[in-house]
């Protein structure tokens, strides 16, 4: 359970679809399980362990993460548990958690924000014709939750605040 900021994120990655039938990019986002901000993210048009990877350090290294600091949860995709990874988070003193094998609901914040971020009235998906166009799509999605998370991070300080003290 996290009790702050930094301590837990979930990622996952969701595909984008493209003009060819068949070919996807796909878009890997983290989110900070407590603020429910998206620390990190990126349209790349491959799954890759190597890509996530990068991709996880570039985050630690921006948001401070120190050794033993954070867990991060995912599903079992290969890009999630390949070796490429696996090493990264040891180096970064990082604990990873798992969904459980074959269950499919198992990574619940990651599946609703893409569910939130891919079906917005004002912005549906539409197959995207470059790597570019994707880019900006997941850019304007990201700038638009970024309110809708420190409101809702604001609300549960409220309501932390005003629960009766632990004795």
């Amino acid at each position: 359970m996290a009790t702050g900021p930094d301590q837990i994120y979930c990622w996952d990655i969701s595909y984008l679809p493209t003009e060819v039938r068949g070919i996807y990019f796909y878009l890997y986002l983290f989110v900070d399980l407590f603020s429910r901000q998206i620390v990190g993210w990126q349209v790349y048009n491959c799954e890759s362990g190597e890509l996530a990877s990068a991709l996880h350090q570039a985050i630690c290294e921006r948001q401070g993460i120190t050794p033993n600091q954070l867990t991060v949860h995912s599903d079992n995709g290969a890009p999630m548990k390949g070796e490429t990874m696996l090493a990264t988070l040891q180096r970064l003193g990082v604990a990873t958690s798992r969904s459980r094998p074959a269950v499919s609901n198992d990574n619940p914040y990651s599946e609703a924000l893409f569910r939130t971020l891919k079906y917005r009235p004002e912005l549906p998906v539409k197959p995207f014709n470059g790597l570019l166009q994707a880019r900006r799509w997941a850019t304007e999605l990201v700038h638009w939750g970024k309110p809708r998370a420190s409101a809702q991070r604001q609300w549960l300080c409220d309501a932390s605040a005003a629960l009766p003290a632990a004795r």
